[in-house]
């Protein structure tokens, strides 16, 4: 049973790491606020697009915090309305090596929400 949970640990800890490096991979479009990411994943055949924060505050909070990452930002398709160009949204916004204070190490930080949103940048009129 021990050897067991060893190997399903060892392997658990492989698959994260890889899913973590590959996250990284994926060709993300460097955007000024999370906006156009939501619109691209609208959009997408998959329902989801891949972006990476740039500008000013992207680069403030950065220094702030002594990340060793840029912003990331992951947006997925959850549901599709009938409202054409409308879904609801999951919006993941991630940064490695984040420093905060009292933190004995710096360490990965991600924000997650969901948002209901169409091609005009206005909610859906229906959730059907």
């Amino acid at each position: 049973m021990n050897r067991t949970y060893r190997s399903a640990a060892a392997l658990l800890a492989s698959a994260l790491a890889t899913c973590s490096v590959l996250a990284k991979d994926i060709a993300r479009t460097p955007v000024p606020d999370a906006r156009p990411v939501l619109l691209a994943a609208l959009q997408s055949a998959d329902g989801s697009a891949h972006g990476v924060l740039t500008g000013e505050i992207a680069d403030a909070i950065t220094r702030r915090f002594e990340a060793t990452s840029p912003i990331y930002i992951d947006v997925t398709t959850e549901k599709r309305y009938r409202q054409p160009g409308c879904s609801r949204l999951k919006v993941l916004l991630w940064q490695e090596g984040v420093r905060l204070p009292d933190a004995l190490a710096p360490r990965k930080q991600s924000i997650e929400f969901g948002i209901n949103y169409c091609l005009d940048g206005l909610p859906p009129r229906s959730l059907f």
